[in-house]
């Protein structure tokens, strides 16, 4: 059977952490591992994950649960500590916060590969990403609309030209390509969109398709990281895609998204 990691980064996250902790506990689907990486929380952070494991142990629902808090540099560096524990047979960030929409995502996301599986009980033969939709939510949990940049039918490394098609939460890597591919530390802000291309460029140099699973997979908030440090972060994801697509290329697709913005309707 197919596992899953779920990673769940935190420090000081006891506000936001309970929704994302409960959705995964109230998953059907008994493969699951869930890798909580912990700062060194100073508040009630700790308690509420300790909580949350005793919880999940005795329901008996087959998930297993391992915490590490220590100190860390970082949310890229608890987020490469993660990969270097990572197991199973895809590895999913659901930050504190972030959260599974229902009850039988993690059983309908095997369940969409899963007619195939006859055909990959060779881990070497798995899609390489599942990748789907998300929606945005505040932080009370509560919805407050569909994202508006949205996966594309066929993904490849190369959409990503148009900005971050697939959310982070909602890109489930392959375990031995993700551990094999570490965040780069070099960015404190995006380090995310360069990960998944690096991922998508390892899957078509090893020739793996990457699956839509056409389906809503996370839930999260807007208020992360990236928010509170929009300019850089927008910075960032420059110096990422002329890395990636080159300086004329990204020059172009720049300046096409000014021209989107200003001609997107303002209530959307």
């Amino acid at each position: 059977m197919i596992t899953i990691t779920y990673v769940t980064v935190t420090f000081n996250a006891e506000s936001l952490l309970q929704r994302t902790l409960d959705s995964v506990l109230c998953q059907d689907y008994r493969h699951i591992n869930h890798l909580i990486v912990d700062g060194a929380s100073t508040d009630g952070t700790m308690k509420k994950v300790a909580d949350y494991a005793a919880r999940s142990n005795a329901a008996d629902n087959g998930h297993h649960i391992h915490v590490i808090s220590e100190p860390d540099s970082g949310i890229y560096d608890a987020m490469n500590k993660a990969l270097r524990s990572a197991t199973g047979d895809y590895v999913c960030f659901l930050n504190a916060g972030d959260f599974l929409p229902s009850a039988d995502t993690a059983s309908r996301i095997v369940a969409s590969i899963s007619p195939n599986l006859p055909h990959l009980q060779n881990l070497q033969n798995l899609p390489a990403v599942l990748y789907g939709h998300t929606d945005i939510v505040d932080n009370q949990g509560h919805f407050i609309r569909h994202r508006r940049l949205q996966p594309p039918e066929k993904l490849t490394w190369r959409s990503f030209r148009q900005g971050m098609l697939v959310c982070h939460q909602a890109f489930y890597a392959r375990t031995d390509l993700a551990t094999a591919t570490p965040y780069n530390q070099q960015y404190r802000y995006s380090a995310d969109v360069d990960w998944c291309i690096r991922i998508m460029k390892a899957a078509e140099q090893q020739q793996l398709p990457l699956h839509n699973l056409h389906m809503l997979v996370a839930n999260y908030t807007e208020e992360g990281q990236t928010t509170r440090h929009h300019r850089q972060s927008l910075m960032e994801r420059y110096r990422i895609m002329q890395h990636h697509y080159g300086p004329m290329t990204t020059l172009a697709m720049h300046i096409w998204f000014a021209v989107r913005a200003l001609l997107q309707p303002k209530n959307t």
